[in-house]
């Protein structure tokens, strides 16, 4: 179970780095920039996890393996050669972001329901689904106010309904399936509901004046 929740998380702040880096490089951030935003993006959800739980100081400062590969996967992405294959290809950048946030949500939002339960006094339902979608969403919203975006769960392709949605999968199955497999269901649900929200435009009914 160990080796499958560093695998996951390993995954998730992958994508989730890239993710960041690549809102970075669209805004034209320096080198630092698209680091700290990577960074942020990767590690934001965690911290506010761990606050929540009150698991002080939060993991992302007692272990720093995903702060490093935060900042290696964005450096690479700043690199000369990523930068041009990206900048130059709009439906190549959309795609790749779209992908790598929609790995990272999916990855966290089931690793939050892990660690609510298994560090939480009394893992209520409402807890587990409440810290597995805030840890899914947490780091985005913060890379975006970071970057001076609209928030993008409140914008495009039911990005928070879905890790709600997979966060209220994995912790109604976690007594009652095998926990790996309960935590794939749950990732895998995220992941088809952005896919199917992306491919159908599904999104949200939006305020209009």
């Amino acid at each position: 179970m160990e080796g499958f929740i560093f695998i996951l998380n390993f995954l998730g702040t992958l994508a989730f780095a890239a993710s960041g880096a690549m809102i970075g490089l669209k805004k034209n951030m320096d080198i630092f920039g698209v680091c700290i935003l990577g960074l942020t993006t990767a590690t934001g959800g965690g911290v506010i996890r761990d606050l929540i739980l009150g698991l002080t100081p939060p993991m992302a400062f007692q272990d720093p393996t995903s702060a490093m590969v935060s900042l290696v996967t964005s450096a690479v992405f700043f690199s000369r050669q990523v930068r041009q294959v990206l900048t130059h290809n709009q439906r190549r950048y959309d795609r790749l972001l779209f992908w790598m946030d929609t790995l990272g949500l999916g990855a966290f939002t089931v690793i939050g329901v892990e660690l609510a339960f298994s560090q939480a006094a009394r893992p209520t339902f409402f807890l587990l689904v409440f810290v597995g979608t805030l840890t899914g969403v947490g780091g985005g919203v913060l890379r975006d106010l970071l970057a001076q975006e609209v928030p993008y769960i409140f914008v495009k392709h039911v990005y928070a309904c879905a890790s709600l949605a997979g966060a209220l999968v994995c912790a109604g199955m976690w007594n009652h399936v095998d926990r790996v497999d309960t935590m794939l269901v749950g990732m895998g649900t995220v992941v088809l509901i952005r896919f199917l929200a992306a491919r159908y435009h599904w999104n949200l009914p939006k305020a209009k004046l």
